[in-house]
């Protein structure tokens, strides 16, 4: 069987649960070997072991994505483990929410580290290796096309009440992806971007504040009001929230070689929802 990543590596941060892990999954079902990010070890550990399970190559590098020394571990341990880099998926996140009179500074700065400066940091620690690669490749007459997938959201594109510190890290990581799509273009690198819609993922399901999930050692509500999820499915034409498998697909279009000569451009994975 012919897959479309044979042998490609694939950096997923955020890939222990929800999006990222179906998103690890989808590239490693296509041959692609794996360097899995989650905060917390173990359910990295399970996304590795499910990928080798079926047959795939994958390691764990567990932690922050905002640690000052994330990235650099990140990128290290895809080349120590794989010696390359082929795709870089930056998914990791989560929603800290508040009217703006309401958010603190630790809100808006937790959310924007989180969003947009730990994909800086990552895709900055990536280059040189990138380049490296990439510079080996053009002498001995290779061209291999590596793919960058930044994730923003229609939050980023349109805005959403009770998320300034959300929605304006989602619209700086467009601005980003434009960037380096005319930065790296000559190193042979598309730099695209998807914008979710409503996904149902553990962040989403659930009464508010009916749970939590301890990030960096803050215990942040989680979920949406019932009443409020169906009205915000009604929105949506397509009449409901996504999977996490079908934003995994969305993200794997930019990874294929159908895909080579895409770059600098935002895909809508929303269900035809195109405002908020």
């Amino acid at each position: 069987m012919n897959r479309k990543l044979e042998g490609k590596v694939a950096l997923v941060t955020g890939s222990g649960r929800g999006i990222g892990r179906a998103i690890a999954l989808k590239l490693a079902s296509e041959g692609a070997k794996l360097v899995i990010n989650d905060l917390d070890e173990a359910p990295a550990l399970e996304t590795v072991q499910a990928i080798r399970d079926a047959g795939g190559e994958a390691v764990a590098c567990a932690g922050s994505v905002t640690a000052p020394d994330f990235a650099e571990r990140f990128i290290g341990t895809a080349m120590q483990a794989f010696n390359s880099i082929d795709i870089i998926i930056n998914n990791a996140g989560y929603t800290w929410d508040s009217v703006i009179q309401k958010m603190t500074d630790e809100q808006w700065y937790a959310i924007l580290d989180c969003h947009l400066t730990a994909p800086f940091r990552i895709l900055r620690a990536a280059q040189p290796a990138i380049r490296n690669l990439s510079k080996t490749e053009l002498e001995a007459g290779v061209r291999n096309v590596r793919k960058v997938v930044n994730i923003s959201s229609v939050a980023g594109l349109f805005g959403n009440a009770g998320q300034t510190n959300y929605s304006t890290a989602k619209a700086g990581i467009v601005g980003m992806t434009q960037t380096l799509a005319k930065e790296w273009g000559r190193m042979n690198v598309t730099v695209n971007c998807v914008a979710f819609g409503l996904i149902s993922t553990r962040l989403t399901a659930g009464a508010a504040g009916s749970s939590t999930a301890n990030i960096d050692g803050r215990e942040i509500k989680v979920g949406v009001n019932p009443d409020l999820l169906e009205a915000m499915e009604r929105t949506i034409p397509l009449g409901r929230a996504g999977t996490p498998e079908e934003a995994a697909n969305a993200v794997y279009l930019l990874c294929i070689p159908e895909s080579d000569y895409v770059s600098g451009q935002t895909l809508l994975c929303s269900g035809g929802l195109t405002g908020v």
